[in-house]
């Protein structure tokens, strides 16, 4: 079975502020062609938002990001989350993620974290802040020492940016908010997003056989 990292080149971060915007803006998504969602906890309207994701869209995985409390994580269990991701891992709220028995992304910045996170299982990891904890070259310098490692780098990449993270042999996905913009999700122009999804895949088909 494929891990949470093979299913799609880019996880998008759904910051979502109106939760009658959640389905529809996971349908264009689905409709560009990915089939994963990560709505990030930073809003109060984001747990009803998994929940109605995971009741009305089919054939889209939707997970719970920023998960930085352990209620968070049981909440988020709770609405229907099929995945939790967190910036960092913390005893606390790492082990409230693994009680709730869905499979964890925890974040790491530093070595030291990533090998901590790789002595309890765990062989996919992300990445963050990116661009903030040293981008592509920071990466790229870890894989010789952390070879079995994979990554999802997020925090401040970008379209543009993104191919310089999924060039490395141990980036597997890329995740950012740049495939649903803010002003498009209020203005309801959802062909928007799906345009840029299947445009975004195309140019990483395109660079994988470059």
């Amino acid at each position: 079975m494929p891990g949470l990292l093979d299913i799609s080149p880019v996880i998008p971060v759904l910051v979502l502020h109106d939760h009658e915007a959640a389905v529809p803006v996971v349908e264009a998504l689905r409709d560009g062609g990915v089939r994963l969602a990560e709505v990030t906890l930073r809003t109060p309207t984001a747990i009803e938002a998994i929940r109605r994701i995971a009741a009305e869209v089919e054939d889209v995985l939707v997970g719970a990001g920023t998960v930085v409390a352990p209620h968070q994580a049981a909440a988020a269990a709770k609405a229907g989350a099929e995945f939790l991701v967190t910036p960092g891992s913390s005893e606390q709220v790492y082990q409230a993620c693994r009680d709730t028995g869905l499979p964890i992304l925890p974040g790491a910045a530093t070595v030291s974290e990533a090998m901590s996170l790789a002595e309890r299982g765990h062989s996919e990891l992300k990445f963050f802040p990116a661009e903030a904890a040293g981008g592509p070259a920071y990466l790229r310098a870890i894989a010789g020492p952390l070879p079995d490692l994979r990554f999802c780098p997020t925090g401040g990449i970008t379209a543009e940016s993104a191919s310089g993270y999924l060039r490395l042999p141990n980036v597997a996905c890329v995740g950012g908010s740049w495939l649903t913009p803010a002003e498009a999700v209020a203005a309801g122009d959802f062909a928007r997003i799906t345009a840029l999804t299947r445009d975004f895949l195309t140019a990483c088909r395109a660079g994988a056989t470059a």
